[in-house]
């Protein structure tokens, strides 16, 4: 069961001491306070954990500071939505929101290689106005004698050229717990001229050390890649694991399965997914049509696939994307063969503007219809 109490209820205020004082006469169920701050308001939410059947839901929703009770019959008991009960709330990082309703492109390459680069790409990125990046100063790889990433070594320079170009928020991928401190260190000797999110890769999607390890931070918010050969229910239980660590600001992000049934496809798209996680959970959602695709193989209607990938996750409701850029592909010291060049950079940027679009207005048709259906 969940009480959420209404918007902006002090947390040691006597409307949740009242709650907890009538609450204890029921010695078997434990209680758990957490709150939940949105990119617009903050939300108190008290967790009951134990047998709740014979807890009178009607007695407390008529207590002072409460909004309503859940009965939670889903296993997502913290990034739930349990059958459409709870409302999407959101978070906001460095001024940047992130909800079920936003939209965001991170731009950038998989793996950091030179200074030069980095501030190609974050000069276009102010150029056509976007204000979200992803770069990667820790890469895991296949082979151990291929490019692991520049480490920390990098980070005061990406850091700075970000504040340099007004780049609010990166991604970046993080394989142990060290490396969460070696970037807030660098962030705040750097005098913190950007946000930065924790990206969980696909390869660690079920290290649970470092899922506890992101989950018990509160100054990053967790970019979370699905398990290259998990099922959904078993990559939403990883981000149920960083949220009962005590951080609820958690992306989910879509990168594709392996299978040879995504041939020659380098993964089998799943971005028919993006409307079920939001569906299921109260978590802004995630795609990564780079990875999912592989190549840069173009269709008969002259558009990429991975242009054709990236529209199916944004016509599907997608609330950011994750794909990689190179100025140089040729050079990369990973994953050159799949990244965009930063020519191909405006007629992305307009391709999904006209998908964002598209889909804003199929939103706008279903919101008509279903209101005719409540007024006929």
């Amino acid at each position: 069961m969940i009480i959420i109490m209404k918007p902006d209820i002090d947390p040691s205020g006597p409307e949740i001491t009242k709650v907890l004082e009538y609450l204890a006469q029921f010695p078997e169920i434990k209680t758990r306070l957490s709150g939940v701050r949105g990119a617009s308001r903050v939300v108190t939410e008290i967790y009951l954990i134990g047998p709740t059947h014979h807890v009178p839901t009607e007695t407390i929703e008529h207590m002072p500071g409460v909004e309503r009770v859940v009965r939670v019959s889903s296993k997502y008991r913290l990034i739930g939505r349990h059958g459409g009960q709870l409302d999407q709330i959101g978070f906001e990082h460095n001024g940047v929101a992130f909800d079920q309703d936003c939209f965001h492109t991170f731009i950038g390459p998989c793996a950091v290689d030179t200074p030069e680069h980095v501030e190609t790409i974050f000069k276009n990125l102010q150029r056509v106005g976007i204000v979200t990046a992803r770069m990667g100063a820790y890469k895991p790889r296949t082979s151990p004698y291929d490019f692991q990433g520049h480490g920390k070594a990098c980070l005061p320079w990406v850091f700075e050229l970000a504040g340099k170009y007004g780049i609010k928020v990166i991604a970046m991928e993080v394989l142990k717990e060290d490396h969460i401190g070696e970037i807030s260190s660098a962030l705040h000797d750097a005098g913190k001229p950007t946000g930065v999110m924790l990206q969980v890769g696909t390869r660690n999607a079920q290290n649970f050390e470092l899922l506890k390890a992101v989950g018990s931070q509160q100054e990053f918010p967790v970019l979370y890649k699905r398990g290259m050969g998990l099922s959904l229910e078993e990559a939403l239980n990883a981000c149920e694991y960083i949220a009962s660590e005590g951080n609820r600001n958690i992306v989910f992000c879509l990168r594709g399965v392996k299978t040879r049934l995504g041939d020659p496809h380098r993964n089998l798209v799943d971005f028919s997914h993006v409307p079920v996680v939001k569906r299921l959970t109260r978590l802004p959602v995630c795609i990564d049509p780079t990875h999912s695709v592989g190549t840069k193989d173009r269709a008969t209607d002259g558009i990429l696939d991975i242009f054709h990938a990236a529209a199916q996750g944004v016509i599907a409701g997608a609330n950011m994307i994750l794909i990689e850029f190179h100025p140089r592909p040729e050079l990369a010291l990973c994953d050159g063969p799949q990244a965009l060049t930063m020519k191909e950079l405006d007629h992305f940027v307009a391709d999904v503007g006209i998908t964002r679009k598209a889909y804003e207005e199929r939103k706008a048709l279903a919101a008509r219809e279903i209101f005719k259906e409540w007024h006929p």
